[in-house]
């Protein structure tokens, strides 16, 4: 066997060109083999040991590939050592060669770092209070700042240089490099901003009329912030928007527990007058109404006897209104509607009159911020004081319509035919 390899290499010397070819092929094949080892053996029999711990069950953190971008280098190295021992090679082809290999190792280890900084980024949203302090800005920063440095380092190898030389001349282009970087730059400042002060977290709704954005936010990234609309289309807007452009924050409404309702009622001003004794008794029927209109008559009763003689003329004492008698009632539904939050504002009110109708208003706040439970609570009160407001001789305003129209020509059709 020996006196054969002496035969051999004795053969492979008398040919410098096959010499050259064979162990070239060696190497190749020397990194073909450490690349199968390194892959089929060692990392797989490493996932396997990690498959028993509770961090190789999870899948998403392992979709990285970190490990076999990392034993992408063992061949790599393998090549760039092992290429200088190939004789007969140019000795510019092994330098190229070498320093394109020591590039291929600085880019795979970049990209496992940053493989790395994915995974820290996943674990820590899974924390129960990651939304109030994002981190993926910041990773996307140490991102940028990793592959200017895999870059700085890939043109030095690929040009045999030392990266001191490279980095000598970047004081010439720091001007270039701000204008460059300025999108990133803003976007850093405007996500420091945003996560030192607390003005948005993944989860809140925002809404941004210039921007026709309305929808919770459900991604909060260096350069771009994406919320979902309520149409469930996805906006995605720039982070220093955020700092730059007004915006509302629904946070403080979803953390009180409660959500405003403020909505008015136009009623028709005609129908507005005093009560009646008859009215004033059918009123009695109303159990939340009882104490009001006792009290209320006892009050004004005091006051009328204070006018003596004057007091016989109806124009100068005080009555009790059907509008009045109203807006007492809606206070007393609203503070016995167990779905109206008693702790907050609760108010009945009208405001200035208009050519619509008395504006009647409910300022109030239900008791959970549930979108779809809010409009039914909503639409719920509003139904019953509809319905309810002839029982209080009232009317609400709406412009007339066609069927108005036609009724008001038939009635003065028929009185015609009367007259005649």
């Amino acid at each position: 066997m020996q006196e054969q390899f002496q035969q051999w290499q004795q053969w492979l010397s008398e040919h410098p060109d096959m010499d050259t070819v064979v162990k070239l092929a060696l190497l190749l094949g020397g990194a073909w083999l450490a690349n199968f080892i390194v892959k089929k053996v060692l990392m797989r029999g490493a996932m396997t040991a990690l498959s028993y711990t509770p961090a190789g069950k999870d899948r998403q953190l392992f979709e990285r590939n970190i490990i076999a971008r990392l034993a992408n280098v063992v061949p790599a190295l393998v090549i760039s050592y092992g290429i200088s021992l190939v004789p007969g090679l140019p000795e510019e082809v092994a330098i190229v060669v070498t320093n394109v290999c020591n590039a291929f190792i600085v880019l795979t280890i970049g990209r496992a770092l940053s493989g790395i900084l994915t995974v820290v980024n996943t674990v820590y949203e899974r924390q129960p209070n990651a939304y109030e302090k994002p981190i993926k800005g910041y990773i996307q920063v140490v991102k940028i700042g990793i592959y200017a440095v895999v870059t700085i380092l890939i043109v030095a190898a690929l040009i045999d240089r030392s990266p001191i030389i490279l980095l000598s001349g970047l004081g010439a282009m720091a001007a270039v490099l701000m204008l460059v970087f300025q999108d990133t730059l803003l976007s850093l400042v405007a996500s420091v901003q945003i996560t030192s002060n607390d003005i948005i977290r993944v989860g809140d709704w925002v809404e941004m009329p210039n921007l026709s954005v309305d929808g919770d936010v459900i991604d909060i990234a260096l350069h771009t912030v994406k919320v979902q609309n309520w149409d469930k289309t996805i906006s995605t807007i720039p982070t220093k928007r955020f700092i730059s452009d007004p915006f509302k924050n629904w946070r403080g409404m979803q953390e009180s527990g409660g959500r405003r309702i403020k909505r008015s009622l136009m009623l028709d001003q005609n129908s507005v007058h005093f009560l009646s004794e008859e009215e004033r008794g059918k009123l009695h029927r109303f159990r939340l109404l009882k104490d009001y209109l006792n009290t209320k008559q006892k009050e004004i009763d005091d006051w009328n006897q204070q006018l003596k003689d004057e007091g016989k003329e109806p124009v100068n004492t005080r009555r009790i209104s059907n509008l009045g008698t109203f807006r007492a009632y809606v206070l007393q539904y609203l503070k016995n509607h167990p779905r109206v939050h008693q702790e907050m504002t609760l108010m009945v009110r009208h405001l200035n009159p208009t050519a619509d109708g008395l504006p009647f208003e409910i300022y109030c706040f239900t008791a959970t911020t549930e979108w779809v439970e809010y409009e039914g609570i909503q639409s719920d009160i509003f139904d019953h004081l509809i319905s309810i407001l002839p029982e209080f001789g009232l009317r609400v305003f709406q412009h007339p319509s066609g069927v108005d129209m036609r009724e008001m020509v038939t009635q003065i059709k028929q009185n015609r035919h009367i007259d005649t």
